[in-house]
């Protein structure tokens, strides 16, 4: 009898935790409403979080763990084959530097599943369009899987250094991805608040658009005013040595040029771009110098304690997932939100609603099949249905991330003396691949606003 009871109590909890995860991972959308372009977005970025906890845990966790002079050195068959396969391809570094290419290819794993995963539900995804929202748990568990299968590839040659080279390629044009967008947000917030200032004076009356131009200015005395004061604090705390010298006075310099350029030559630019494009500036200043992997010229490096662990591993968490997460938003993928129909048809099925509900049928839905269906209703599915190919889109970008991570947390892959597990995304690569990023997103700035005078026969709109 107990034993009924408990197989009972089981099934039901196992049913419901199957029925929760279902409904939080799962497709929460009916299959005939059509995937936007960013369709999965939140669970894609979730399991990307997963993949970078995963690679922390490997590069932290698991690979010092996996050294010759460790247990598992002297554990026959699974123990020094892991051993064995975790650091082959380091054998020839000083003793001190193994255990930081082991932890590498920890790196190497995790990112490799996520990048292969993408690239698979991408293909997916360009098939079929509905795949990016469907079978969640499953994709997970699939991830899972991929994960631990890598913990028993050797190195050479998957890792080291086909997929290395792969995620160097992939991360450097993430890299510039990145910065075109930010030059592209910088002229967007502009023109959105000009228009909406237009909007203002047409709906409400002369002169209450003024209120968005001095929305215009006021963010730009914020935005100017905070990069000031970070240049200042950067010069203070970062300024003992020459190298943040160098970034830093670099940093005002094309700043300020940035500036005057747009305002003394160019009709294209706006004092508001100008003010993002010099707080970004000094932002990825302060990002660089934090890098720098001498303790005498970055503060940051400080003792390893419990709270520095936690500190370190979250801000470095968050900082991964905010880049995945705003670089899939639904613009930058090329599509709408969910649901999102254009006006064309949302007055098509308001007009055939009322046939829709009398023929019991319901027609110009996503996957039915009617055969009453006139020209302009064909017309307007053929146009959503190209506009949701896009979705694939969306795991490209997170499949070009998941390089980018494991370039930003092993240094781009090189074997050098960096951070611990308290700053685990500190490393002089990092540091030069940060500033290299600032110096391109500033010039790709500055030849948006005199590339017009240069070439007034083009349309650089």
């Amino acid at each position: 009898m107990f034993a009924c009871i408990a197989s009972a109590l089981t099934f039901c909890c196992c049913t419901a935790t199957a029925s929760l995860f279902s409904s939080w991972c799962g497709n929460d959308k009916p299959s005939n409403v059509p995937p936007s372009a960013n369709s999965g977005r939140k669970r894609s970025v979730l399991l990307l979080a997963l993949s970078v906890v995963v690679a922390l845990i490997f590069q932290y966790a698991l690979a010092p763990r996996l050294l010759p002079d460790e247990i598992a050195g002297y554990t026959p068959y699974v123990g020094t084959y892991l051993v064995e396969s975790w650091t082959g391809g380091c054998t020839d570094l000083s003793s001190d530097l193994i255990p930081v290419c082991s932890g590498n290819s920890g790196v190497y794993r995790a990112s490799f599943s996520s990048f292969l995963f993408f690239i698979l539900f991408g293909i997916a995804a360009r098939c079929r369009p509905t795949a990016n929202r469907e079978a969640w748990p499953a994709k997970y568990i699939l991830f899972l899987f991929l994960c631990v299968g890598t913990v028993f590839i050797p190195n050479v040659p998957l890792f080291l250094p086909v997929y290395l080279n792969i995620a160097r390629v992939g991360g450097f044009v993430f890299n510039i991805f990145q910065q075109v967008i930010l030059v592209d947000i910088a002229y967007n917030w502009n023109e959105s608040w000009l228009a909406k200032s237009d909007q203002a004076e047409v709906d409400e009356g002369v002169g209450k658009g003024k209120k968005w131009l001095g929305a215009i200015l006021a963010a730009c005395a914020i935005l100017y005013v905070g990069s000031i004061a970070g240049i200042i604090l950067m010069y203070i705390y970062f300024g003992g040595c020459s190298t943040n010298n160098t970034f830093i006075t670099i940093t005002l310099v094309l700043s300020l040029l940035c500036t005057v350029v747009q305002l003394k030559c160019s009709d294209n630019g706006s004092l508001l771009s100008s003010a993002v494009m010099t707080a970004y500036a000094t932002y990825l200043c302060g990002v660089a110098c934090s890098k720098h992997a001498d303790a005498a010229c970055n503060p940051k490096l400080g003792e390893t304690s419990i709270g520095n662990i936690i500190l370190g591993l979250l801000l470095a968490t968050m900082s991964l997932l905010w880049t995945g997460y705003s670089s899939t938003a639904n613009k930058r993928v090329g599509g709408r939100e969910e649901g999102e129909v254009d006006d064309n048809r949302t007055s098509m099925n308001n007009a055939t609603d009322e046939t829709q509900k009398e023929g019991g049928v319901v027609v110009g839905s996503y996957g039915a099949a009617d055969e009453t269906i006139n020209e302009d209703q064909h017309a307007s599915i053929t146009a959503d249905a190209k506009y949701f190919n896009n979705s694939w889109k969306l795991n490209a970008i997170l499949a070009l991330i998941s390089t980018w991570y494991a370039m930003a947390l092993t240094g781009w892959g090189t074997i050098e003396k960096r951070g611990n597990i308290a700053n685990p995304d500190v490393s002089e690569t990092s540091m030069w691949m940060i500033i290299v990023s600032q110096w391109i997103a500033l010039l790709l700035y500055l030849w948006t606003l005199v590339a017009p005078k240069i070439f007034p026969d083009r349309d650089f709109s």
